[in-house]
C-alpha cells in the first residue's frame, strides 16, 4: 500500500470516527496526532502530514463537497449513504477538486479500492459513478 493510500485510509478512519461519535473532525485528529504515553506509545503511527490535509480540507471546504455529492448521488441523500461511504466520498471529491498533485483518476480509484475493502458489495459501483460524474467537471471546478 502507497503511502498516501495509508494517508488516505487515516484520515478516512478520522472522518468516520468523528461522525460516528457526533464530534468535529478536527478533535479526532487533534486526538490522534497526540502521541500517547505508557505502553501506548509503541502501537502510535503518526498521522502524517497528507492525511491530515486531507481532513483539514474535507473539513474546510465540506459545504462545497457536500453539494457536489447531493447533486451527483442522484437518488440518494447524504444522510441516507453508510457513513463509510460519505467519508469516502468526502476524501475523493476534495481531491478531485482542491489537490492539484493528484490525478484524478487516481482519486477515483482510491475512493474504489476502499468502497471494495470497507463498505457494502454495492458501494464500489455507486461511488465510481458519483466520482467519475464529478471528474468529467472538475478542471472547471478546480477554476471556480
Amino acid at each position: 500500500m502507497s503511502a498516501r493510500s495509508k494517508a488516505r485510509k487515516r484520515a478516512l478512519d478520522v472522518l468516520y470516527a468523528a461522525e460516528a461519535r457526533g464530534v468535529d473532525p478536527l478533535v479526532v485528529l487533534a486526538e490522534r496526532m497526540e502521541v500517547p504515553t505508557g505502553p501506548d506509545v509503541y502501537s502510535y503511527s503518526p498521522m502524517g502530514d497528507y492525511a491530515e490535509s486531507l481532513v483539514r480540507g474535507v473539513v474546510e471546504h465540506q459545504a462545497r463537497v457536500d453539494t457536489l455529492l447531493a447533486e451527483h448521488s442522484h437518488g440518494w441523500t447524504l444522510d441516507r449513504m453508510p457513513a463509510v461511504d460519505r467519508a469516502i466520498l468526502r476524501i475523493a471529491v476534495y481531491e478531485l477538486v482542491y489537490s492539484v498533485d493528484v490525478p484524478p483518476a487516481v482519486a477515483v480509484n482510491e475512493a474504489v479500492e476502499a468502497a471494495k475493502s470497507l463498505s457494502t458489495d454495492d458501494s464500489p459501483r455507486f461511488v465510481n459513478g458519483v466520482l467519475g460524474q464529478i471528474m468529467v467537471i472538475s478542471p472547471q471546478l478546480r477554476g471556480a
